[in-house]
């Protein structure tokens, strides 16, 4: 659906981006990250078709956005950090507006009023602009994104200065359009990231340092993999048998949290997922797994690690 291909762009001698590569298949919801000043805005105005690149392709849709920007754009429906609303106008006035400005070819009223009961804003659709919350005109904003259907939505920042109840509503709102549409999602705000995205990408000083989900992310950067397990089963035999399993570094007993078991905590090498032996050695000897957890780094652990690093992790 998105195909970014060696996308260069420079202002003089500094590179805003460079040379960075992705793909998004149909149906993904993507989360981009980056520091501040990491080329992300650059890399979304480039899809967008808002700036040309000095060098690479951007494939929207099947559609060279550098080549034929019009008929890409058609595919695009963008949400900026601050929505393009015109405050004197009703909302009304102004869906209109944006279907005759994207030439829309849907029937105007159903077109409309379908996008309206979507967002969920039938109520203030007679109502000013400059008259409506925060809230409400970031669902005006997600509206015109969607008038003409368009497969895939760019949205830099959707929450930003929303109260927590409205940030809910937005990230529901977010949800529901992803199973219809591509989505790519701008935003300082890793929980955001965590909860709507099937898939993180994050750049940094202009290069994409890190593409993959947000638990092989974890796994990947983490470097050593602690565990937690509860096993029904003898303390000293269980403790034994894990510490013998290849890859083990560390095995040791946690304490009784449910009767006849034994909680572990084990420590792995690095990059070694010791899940499936441990598993296969815990059927074999007959002891039963209650549970097992990860005790991996938090999502904001992981992105101020590849940060500081500088290093790529992908997605194999």
């Amino acid at each position: 659906m998105i195909e970014v291909k060696n996308i260069v762009k420079k202002y003089g001698d500094k590179y805003a981006v460079n040379d960075v590569s992705f793909t998004i298949n149909a149906g993904e919801i993507v989360g981009f990250l980056g520091p501040n000043g990491a080329g992300k805005s650059t890399t979304m105005n480039i899809l967008t078709g808002y700036l040309s690149a000095n060098s690479g392709t951007a494939i929207i849709d099947g559609t060279d956005i550098l080549e034929n920007p019009t008929a890409a754009k058609r595919r695009i429906g963008f949400l900026p950090e601050q929505p393009p609303l015109y405050m004197d106008m009703t909302v009304k006035e102004y869906l209109n507006f944006v279907y005759d400005l994207k030439k829309c070819k849907f029937a105007r009223k159903e077109h409309l009023e379908e996008i309206c009961e979507l967002i969920k804003i039938q109520d203030v659709y007679g109502r000013m602009i400059k008259n409506l919350s925060k809230g409400y005109r970031q669902r005006v904003g997600f509206a015109q994104a969607l008038v003409g259907n368009p497969p895939v939505l760019i949205l830099d920042e959707p929450t930003v200065g929303l109260d927590p109840r409205q940030i809910i509503e937005i990230r529901s709102l977010i949800r529901r359009l992803g199973k219809k549409h591509t989505m790519i999602l701008s935003t300082h705000i890793l929980q955001e990231v965590q909860s709507v995205c099937d898939r993180i990408i994050v750049i940094n000083k202009g290069q994409l340092i890190a593409d993959g989900t947000a638990d092989s992310l974890t796994y990947k950067t983490a470097g050593n993999r602690k565990l937690v397990a509860r096993i029904a089963g003898g303390k000293a035999e269980v403790k034994k048998a894990i510490r013998a399993l290849d890859g083990v570094l560390f095995a040791d007993e946690m304490g009784q949290k449910e009767p006849g078991t034994c909680d572990f905590l084990i420590e792995s090498q690095p990059s070694v997922d010791i899940r499936k032996p441990f598993f296969r050695m815990l059927a074999e000897r007959g002891w039963v797994l209650m549970g097992l957890k990860s005790m991996d780094m938090s999502l904001e652990d992981v992105f101020v690690n590849l940060i500081a690093n500088e290093g790529g992790v992908e997605e194999e």
